[in-house]
């Protein structure tokens, strides 16, 4: 009997450099992809997915950027994907973090592969171009991922507060799990980040080359990508789609022109709650896995961390889903060789 299968895709941040290498690691078969990839950046005057993916040596400054990050990223969990095996595992639905929303869109079908490529790409480029604003991550739960009393409240209500000031923009860019990701301008940022006491000489931590994702700030950015892509790239999902907002978007019954404009409205400037996508997912359709694609793995405690924050099947702690990963894993995260084996065909 088949196990049933959530695909979570990996957004910005997920290619480091344990990661170089990754697709020609894992996916140098997948010859037609990967030259339909390449191509695609020829045509427009840009360093290759092989070319980034081969290089000797990683940079944060190349490798951080949204115009490279984004369409590898894209090409390594499309890949991954791909590798699923369908044989003994049914993928119910697809959702994604952030930026990983386009290659959700591709996985289910919603976007045929160079599409995606094309929306990945093009919004890559566009956020890079203007880079408006960037993004801080903070906890608002312990070392057990247990949420910390008042924490949340008290995190928000500081928001809410510098975004009334004069010169300062800052919002809620992501829920990521048991974290914040804060976006906004430099004055924003810099009065957030004064304020936060610091935790295990982590947090807060700013991200490189990141813009203010999710915000009003990106208004202009979701106006140059409607004017970009047209509706007419997007298509009835074979594979049911969860949103950033918990929403599902089902094959036959999914209205495209809302789909496009979701995409390049409201995900581009309102906050994009994983929390409640990866919650949303398992209450629709209880899978036996949630399988996170690579590159990297840094995106399986956020999942973990979401479904702690609800005690879905008795997880109620950072201790208790160890154990149970221990015992038959439940988060799948495809960029590790042991967890990959599970899933891969």
């Amino acid at each position: 009997m088949k196990k049933t299968a959530v695909v979570i895709c990996p957004g910005r941040g997920t290619y480091n450099k344990p990661e170089l290498g990754y697709l020609k690691r894992h996916h140098a078969h997948r010859t037609d992809l990967v030259a339909m990839l390449d191509e695609y950046r020829v045509e427009r005057g840009q360093t290759t997915i092989s070319a980034l993916d081969g290089a000797e040596r990683y940079s944060i400054s190349t490798y951080s950027r949204g115009d490279n990050a984004s369409p590898l990223i894209f090409g390594c969990a499309y890949a991954d994907f791909l590798s699923i095996n369908r044989d003994s595992i049914d993928v119910v639905a697809v959702t994604g973090n952030s930026m990983g929303w386009y290659i959700a869109l591709a996985c289910a079908g919603a976007l045929s592969a160079e599409n995606g490529m094309h929306v990945v790409n093009t919004m890559g480029n566009l956020m890079q171009d203007s880079l408006i604003g960037g993004q801080t991550v903070y906890p608002f739960v312990d070392d057990n991922w247990r949420a910390v009393p008042g924490r949340r409240k008290e995190l928000l209500a500081l928001v809410a507060q510098i975004d009334g000031q004069a010169k300062c923009s800052l919002h809620v860019s992501i829920e990521l799990g048991g974290m914040f990701v804060f976006a906004g301008n430099d004055a924003g940022l810099e009065a957030l980040e004064a304020e936060l006491p610091r935790i295990n000489d982590r947090f807060p931590m700013r991200l490189a080359n990141h813009a203010a994702f999710h915000t009003p700030l990106q208004a202009p950015i979701a106006q140059r990508g409607r004017e970009a892509l047209p509706q007419t790239l997007f298509q009835q999902p074979d594979i049911p789609l969860v949103d950033g907002r918990g929403n599902v978007w089902y094959p036959n019954a999914t209205d495209q022109s809302a789909l496009w404009d979701y995409t390049l409205g409201h995900q581009v400037t309102h906050t994009y709650d994983f929390t409640r996508a990866v919650q949303a997912s398992v209450k629709e359709f209880a899978p036996d896995y949630l399988i996170v694609p690579g590159p990297g793995n840094t995106l399986g405690g956020a999942v973990a961390q979401s479904l702690i924050a609800f005690d879905w099947d008795g997880l109620a702690n950072k201790a208790d889903f160890i154990a149970r990963q221990a015992q038959a894993p439940l988060v799948v995260s495809m960029g590790l060789d042991e967890q990959r084996a599970l899933v891969s065909g």
